[in-house]
């Protein structure tokens, strides 16, 4: 498995690293690879969501809008 290093992290930070690890009963470094796992997560589903938006078809004018919501309603 790949290491990563990163240099130069904040003395407040890497405070609040470990209280957190700890409050989740993980090592500080366990916890940043859950916090870097559910970011990239994150960061995939809204690709995901941004390519579906982009995929489906929207009104462009006053006429359309007014078909769509005539179609929405019982």
């Amino acid at each position: 498995m790949p290491t990563l290093t990163v240099r130069n992290v904040p003395v407040k930070t890497v405070r609040a690293l470990k209280a957190q690890a700890k409050r989740n009963g993980r090592s500080m470094e366990q916890e940043i690879r859950e916090m870097l796992e559910a970011r990239v997560k994150r960061a995939r589903a809204v690709e995901q969501i941004r390519r579906s938006w982009a995929k489906q078809t929207r009104p462009t004018t006053p006429e359309e809008v007014d078909a769509w919501i005539r179609e929405s309603r019982p």
